[in-house]
């Protein structure tokens, strides 16, 4: 099977060193979970998704992973999951709209506080144009630094053409203060 170029990309951008505690938002079939895997020596990948079918599938593509505890799959959409504080050094998402079609307060503000200070976090898409590539850079970046992270955005385009846009924020030690 091919692993799309969108997870190898963000897989490479999320930077995984071996001991760390990652976690996926959307896992879907667990093709990016076995990415991971390959990276992880003693860290571990925790994996949410909240199709049933998809975990399912997840699960027998990193049966041995599973087994070794160095993958856990949950069914579980990501406002209703919960992880104490600092559980994650590295979170991140591919084509998990809710990120950009609404406001993810509820979502970024548990994943700030699931990473550790200075933890990654990656969203990306594989959006169908370089204008709606645009529009996705531009909105999640607003929420992210609104939420207390210092980001930057980074774009690719695949072997067939096609646009990749990743928002990349690093948690910062305090949050923003309010203006009113």
């Amino acid at each position: 099977m091919s692993v799309p170029e969108r997870l190898t990309w963000t897989v490479d951008i999320l930077g995984p060193d071996p001991g760390d505690r990652v976690l996926e938002i959307g896992c879907g079939r667990g093709v990016a979970v076995a990415l991971l895997c390959e990276r992880l020596t003693t860290g571990t990948v925790t994996a949410v998704d909240r199709s049933r079918t998809a975990v399912e599938a997840a699960r027998r593509r990193n049966g041995e992973s599973v087994a070794a505890g160095r993958a856990v799959l949950r069914v579980a959409a990501v406002e209703e999951a919960d992880f104490p504080d600092g559980s994650f050094d590295k979170v991140f998402a591919v084509n998990v709209n809710l990120f950009w079609v609404r406001s993810p307060e509820k979502e970024l503000t548990a994943v700030r506080r699931w990473l550790t200070p200075g933890g990654i976090l990656c969203l990306s898409w594989e959006p169908p144009d370089a204008r709606r590539a645009a529009e996705i850079a531009e909105t999640v970046m607003a929420a992210v630094t609104a939420h207390g992270f210092e980001a930057e955005v980074l774009t690719a385009t695949t072997a067939k053409g096609a646009r990749l846009v990743c928002v990349r924020a690093v948690r910062a030690t305090k949050l923003p203060s309010v203006v009113e």
